[in-house]
């Protein structure tokens, strides 16, 4: 995911980037509702290339994913100035924009930098979001992860096959809202008031799975945590590429919010127990925790962006930048006195 993130904010401006990147992580929850049905197909075989049940679907979902990443590898190209199927004023267009948000620079791509992998790394944004995103991948990954289990405890008495049918449709639902919330943001150029939209929903699923038993209402409450905590993938990243400047901040911000996602992904592998079957009021309340404190930190988040865009405003930027040479000035990165927050 960093790498295909940071691959996208180098053809898109920031206000574009999270449609473009809810386009490719709405695949998450798609992979969750087509391997579903493509397990439970599987499932019906007697055996592939001498493998047996669980076996089969690593090895015939593996065989089509190498396939796929050789079609990649001949047709990608890593930035516009390489792209074969583009025109040279197509390519000049494509640079023009994005470095037409790039404050105090003059270049798109710049070499590996100490100063700016850190600027990347330490922006107060990055840090914020990227906890946001720890804490959203909990969910995320747990959903994953322990959809069929959930089920299951649902409904005990239905086939395996049955079981995982079920799990289709709460990532359908999931994958539309991938889509719908980054959608939105890009039309308004806005990410953070989405965070403040799709915690709730979180929060209102895993309350219904502690306060009660039925059967169908915990099967409801799978569609809202579907629904707010999918989003967060493409809206996560665009914040952290939104809110730096150069090309090296960029890719080590990106890196530094998934590397805090998997994290939580971790964490989610604990989260679900044996010992607290069927009913998971640890796992239940541990994503109720997180989905609140997401809540917290987003509004939080927006509040000192827009604190802090007020106080850079009443900075003297000429005097700031006086004495300094283009590389100290390219090197601010976010600190630049005329860089502002893009909530």
């Amino acid at each position: 995911m960093p790498g295909i993130a940071y691959y996208l904010s180098r053809w898109y401006r920031r206000s574009e980037l999270a449609l473009r990147l809810s386009l490719y992580i709405v695949m998450a929850p798609l992979a969750g509702a087509f391997g579903g049905l493509l397990a439970s197909g599987i499932l019906k075989l007697d055996n592939f290339g001498g493998l047996h049940k669980w076996k089969m679907i690593f090895a015939i979902e593996g065989i089509i994913t190498c396939g796929l990443s050789l079609i990649a590898f001949a047709t990608l190209t890593d930035r516009p100035e390489t792209a074969r199927w583009l025109s040279q004023e197509q390519k000049d267009l494509a640079i023009a924009r994005v470095k037409s948000e790039r404050v105090g620079t003059t270049e798109v791509l710049d070499n590996l930098d100490k100063t700016k992998t850190f600027r990347g790394i330490f922006s107060p944004v990055t840090l914020a979001t990227s906890m946001i995103f720890l804490l959203d991948n909990i969910t995320v990954q747990g959903l994953a992860f322990f959809a069929p289990t959930i089920v299951k405890t649902i409904y005990p008495k239905a086939t395996i096959i049955s079981q995982q049918l079920r799990t289709v449709p709460p990532y359908v639902v999931g994958g539309f809202f991938t889509v719908l919330f980054p959608y939105l943001s890009s039309r308004f150029d806005r990410r953070t008031i989405f965070f403040i939209i799709s915690a709730p929903l979180m929060m209102i699923g895993y309350i219904m799975f502690l306060a009660t038993e039925a059967a169908m209402a915990r099967y409801g409450a799978t569609f809202l945590i579907a629904a707010g905590a999918y989003s967060f993938g493409a809206l996560c990243n665009a914040q952290v590429a939104a809110n730096v400047v150069s090309d090296t901040a960029r890719g080590s911000a990106i890196g530094t919010n998934v590397m805090f996602g998997n994290i939580g992904g971790l964490i989610s592998t604990w989260s679900f127990l044996p010992f607290d079957s069927p009913n998971y009021h640890i796992g239940n309340g541990l994503n109720l925790a997180t989905s609140s404190t997401i809540l917290l930190l987003s509004i939080l988040l927006l509040f000192w962006m827009k604190m802090d865009n007020r106080r850079r405003s009443k900075k003297d930027v000429d005097a700031v930048l006086e004495g300094l040479s283009l590389e100290e000035i390219q090197q601010m990165d976010w600190k630049h006195p005329a860089f502002r927050w893009k909530p």
